[in-house]
């Protein structure tokens, strides 16, 4: 007898468990559509293109050096010895891998210099979303901006009243 009681409170706990879930509402947003929509966005990718030119700048003289040494190597090639044309290759070879590596370096610090520049704006933007969702009552906010979204009604999409929080048409 005991042991109906228990499966019968457990039972019946979990009914009231799943009607609490079914009243969680959902909604969707797409964030990428809310940060291009941001002008801290075009701020900030006008910095990163700033910034990445002027690390090309500073790359060009490397290129610039290697496009030299190639035109000399290939003008004197025909009267070089063979030792003399080994050494120059190992010298075209070693400002090819500066560039390389400078190249690697380079992408390092703009993604650095990106992460930096554009974390305020996503805590900006997410704080807007989460703050929109709790107003409205939404459990959950998908992102629908990736594409996994499949099904979605017009009446849950916070793109709207977020963009009307952060103060952006």
């Amino acid at each position: 007898m005991k042991k109906y009681v228990i499966i019968a409170f457990v039972a019946v706990s979990g009914l009231f468990g799943v009607n609490a879930m079914a009243q969680t509402k959902v909604a969707h947003i797409n964030t990428q559509a809310l940060l291009d929509a941001m002008p801290e966005t075009k701020a900030a990718q006008t910095t990163l293109q700033t910034y990445a030119q002027s690390l090309e700048a500073d790359g060009k003289g490397l290129v610039d050096e290697y496009t030299k040494k190639m035109k000399d190597f290939d003008a004197q090639a025909a009267s070089m010895t063979d030792n003399m044309k080994e050494i120059k290759g190992k010298e075209i070879q070693d400002i090819q891998k500066r560039i390389e590596e400078y190249r690697s370096a380079a992408d390092q610090k703009i993604d650095a210099k990106r992460q930096e520049v554009l974390k305020p704006i996503y805590d900006k933007a997410r704080k807007a979303i989460e703050d929109v969702a709790k107003e409205k009552g939404y459990g959950y906010v998908l992102d629908s901006s990736v594409g996994v979204l499949l099904v979605s009604p017009a009446g849950d999409d916070l793109l709207a009243p977020v963009k009307t929080k952060l103060g952006v048409k």
